[in-house]
């Protein structure tokens, strides 16, 4: 978290707010290349944890190998098409970039889509610690390939000029390297009875992992036209440095989001560990204590509001630039909204119970971009107008998602909508 907050002013200096708006917007559009895993590795994070609970390793095995072959062959495909198909879009007016800057976005373009792909094969180690119940194990990995990042981009500002393609293959390859160097040594090591073979891919296992993760996948596309459209919309409807400006108050209240999510990451698959065994008891005592733990994270949200302006001063230094106070206000509120969606959603997701979730995602997908039009189209709103879309759209997670647990874990009614 704090490589990332020390990483924004030192891009900016190094590229500009307008570029450093064109990489933002940039890298979250070919994000959707991730969804072409289908699921994949969100199914496999269910599935292993329940071979785990059964100390089944050989199935565990079939699971990792089956996934690892299907997401190689899926992205391997993807990232050959996408790249050729890069280099017939007008880049420059789809993102409304700077002129002159056409040939140094198609290569940057292929450079984002190539560490994108090969960053979704190499990462299924890191699911398959974390379902593991080791999550900090898996940070680990995430953190050393951005220490080695922030060291890159210093090192490059202080002996080249400000490029978006020496910035493209420092904050993309070099954690790809990182990823290869981690597959080496776990599945050589403690994870080597889950080692990936071509013997133990199996293409029925694939459409079981497919089966649970269609459902991840639906949920994954939904936050992916959020997250995606965002910057987009920004960059397209206002300009890149409007991106700027919303990506530095948004990456500051998600830094406590962030820490958050460490008390919050093995919820997932402990819970899928607790709800196989019938210990639903324990699921309703771990929630009570993260509804408790998530009353100061509120407060210091609501401080980190009231010194916000004075915080961009100092954390931007020479790279300042002003902030509308409604973002900061929206960025605030959306976050302690997900923060407390996030305990219930990530309890569902560990039961697997997906129903309802799978069609909240696609109604309230398609209500966030009618708010966005409108906002923007017909109210002439601002910047800020995105955000609010974002919180009013979040209504699965912040009132329908509680009441799922209720009606499974305390009422446990038999009714299929919440399973």
């Amino acid at each position: 978290m704090g490589i990332s907050l020390l990483l924004v002013p030192i891009t900016i200096n190094y590229v500009n707010p307008t570029q450093y708006g064109v990489w933002l917007t940039l890298t979250s559009m070919v994000a959707w290349v991730a969804l072409f895993d289908v699921g994949l590795t969100q199914g496999l994070r269910n599935k292993f944890a329940e071979a785990k609970a059964l100390k089944d390793s050989a199935l565990a095995r079939t699971y990792v190998s089956t996934t690892y072959y299907y997401v190689a062959l899926i992205f391997m495909l993807i990232g050959i098409v996408a790249i050729a198909a890069s280099y017939f879009v007008d880049w420059r007016a789809l993102i409304n970039a700077p002129l002159g800057s056409e040939n140094e976005l198609k290569y940057l373009v292929v450079i984002v889509i190539s560490y994108f792909c090969l960053q979704f094969i190499f990462q299924i180690v890191k699911v398959v610690i974390t379902s593991d119940q080791k999550p900090a194990l898996a940070s680990l990995i995430e953190l050393s390939g951005q220490v080695l990042v922030l060291l890159i981009v210093w090192l490059l500002t202080h002996f080249t000029e400000g490029s978006l393609i020496y910035l493209g293959l420092a904050i993309g390859l070099t954690p790809v390297v990182v990823l290869i160097l981690a597959n080496l040594y776990f599945f050589s090591g403690k994870y080597q009875m889950y080692r990936p073979s071509l013997a133990f891919v199996k293409k029925e296992y694939a459409s079981e992992l497919m089966t649970m993760g269609g459902k991840f996948f639906v949920l994954q596309l939904a936050a992916m036209i959020q997250y995606s459209t965002t910057l987009f919309l920004i960059a397209h409807y206002f300009d890149p440095e409007s991106v700027t400006a919303y990506n530095i108050a948004f990456k500051y209240f998600v830094s406590l989001q962030a820490i958050f999510m460490i008390f919050l990451t093995p919820l997932w698959s402990s819970t899928t560990d607790a709800y196989f065994l019938k210990d639903f008891d324990w699921i309703l005592r771990v929630i009570g204590k993260y509804m408790l733990l998530l009353i100061p994270f509120a407060a210091a949200a609501l401080l980190m509001l009231f010194f916000s302006d004075d915080v961009y001063r100092l954390w931007l230094g020479d790279a300042y630039i002003a902030i509308d106070s409604k973002i900061s206000i929206l960025c605030c509120i959306y976050i302690v909204v997900s923060m407390f969606s996030s305990v219930f959603v990530n309890v569902v997701n560990g039961m697997g119970t997906l129903k309802i979730q799978f069609v909240s995602s696609i109604v309230t997908s398609l209500f966030f971009l009618v708010l966005c039009y409108a906002f923007i189209n017909y109210f002439g709103f601002g910047v800020w107008s995105i955000i609010l879309a974002s919180i009013l759209s979040n209504v699965y997670g912040f009132a329908i998602s509680p009441v799922q647990v209720y009606k499974v874990l305390i009422e446990k009614t038999s009714s299929k909508i919440w399973y």
